[in-house]
Parts: structure tokens; sequence; C-alpha cells
């Protein structure tokens, strides 16, 4: 229940940044927005940064999804300058971009060697760093995902990357589990048709 309200008073608030001319403030309602939301931002932090960047939360980053929240929130504030997205599910994909550009500009400041990222195992892992250069493989993977059509993207990410249930996309998204399922599916495919050089006897779901 409390998530339904969630839900409404964000789109209200939406509702009146797209309201807004040119002139007026934006000021207070973008910051009423960021805090009506901020729960479920923070949930999505954790969720995107214990599930897909483990390393980060260890030395000699210790990062924590409270500390991921203000720097989303700081990119959110100044998004939505010039940005307005009109629904809940626009405002949150904003946010999920932005935070995983955040957490891929941190992944990249890393001076050791990790693990490469691998879309297909459930969660996706932080994508291999030498210096602050991403690999060659790791950069073939995140172009793939970013090439998405936006509905596989936006589905994968929250599965996959994210680490959500299908029932909980759904909700967010405000679509059925079933098309949840068929985006996801139809995403995977995509990926493996693109690095199936990465994963040897990988088979989309289309093919299994």
């Amino acid at each position: 229940m409390g998530d339904d309200r969630t839900t409404i008073a964000v789109q209200r608030y939406l509702d009146e940044l797209a309201k807004l001319d040119g002139e007026a403030p934006v000021g207070p309602v973008v910051h009423a927005l960021i805090a009506r939301s901020a729960e479920r931002l923070q949930a999505l932090c954790g969720a995107m940064l214990y599930r897909a960047y483990p390393r980060l939360t260890k030395p000699p980053m210790n990062l924590q999804a409270e500390e991921m929240l203000g720097a989303v929130v700081d990119r959110l504030l100044k998004a939505l300058r010039d940005v307005r997205p009109k629904t809940v599910r626009e405002f949150f994909a904003l946010a999920n971009q932005h935070l995983r550009w955040e957490l891929n500009d941190l992944a990249r400041r890393l001076d050791a060697q990790t693990a490469s990222l691998g879309p297909f195992d459930g969660c996706v892992a932080a994508p291999e760093v030498s210096g602050s250069q991403l690999g060659v493989d790791a950069r073939r993977i995140l172009q793939a995902i970013e090439r998405l059509p936006e509905s596989e993207r936006e589905v994968f990410s929250l599965v996959r990357i994210q680490g959500m249930s299908q029932v909980e996309v759904a909700e967010v998204l405000d679509i059925s589990t079933k098309t949840v399922q068929r985006r996801l599916n139809r995403g995977l495919m995509l990926l493996a048709d693109e690095l199936s050089d990465l994963v040897p006897g990988f088979a989309s779901p289309a093919k299994a």
C-alpha cells in the first residue's frame, strides 16, 4: 500500500512539474519529488550496488547505498533542470540511467583488475577495469545492453542488474508479468545473438 501511495505522489509531482513554464522556478517541486521518491531510489541503489557491483562495497571504496543515493540525487537534480519525465516509469528509468552511469564512473576509477561483466548469470558483475579503461569485452557487453530496444533494456536492467523480481518490475512499470518475461527473454535473445562468442554454449530463450 505504501508503494502505491509513493507512485501516486510521485506522479502528482511530475504533473506539477510538467505544468511549469520556462520562467517558473522548478526547484521546490523537484526537491519535493526527490524527497517523496527517496526510499524507492535508495532501494534501487542498494539492489544494483550489492548485486551488480559488490566489489565497490569493499576496500578501498567501501561504498554504501546511502552514498550512492546522494550521488544519484545530485545527478537527478541536474538532469531535471532540462528533462521532464511525464510518468513514474519515465522518472525511475531516468534515475536508473544515472545510477548506471555513476556506478560505471566509480568502477573506472578502481586501479585493479576485477571480474568481467557477465549479463547472463542472473546478475551483472561490474565491468572489468584496468586503470581507468574498461576491458574490450566489458565495453562490448555494456554497448550491447545500451543498444537493446528501450523496453527490453529497461526490463533487463531492473531484473538482471538490479535484482528485482519479475512481479516487482511489473508493478513498477505497470505492465503484466507475462510482458516482463517476454521483454526479458527478447533482451536475452538479442544479447546472446550479439555476444555469442563471449558466452560459449549459451542458448538464448528462443533457441533453447
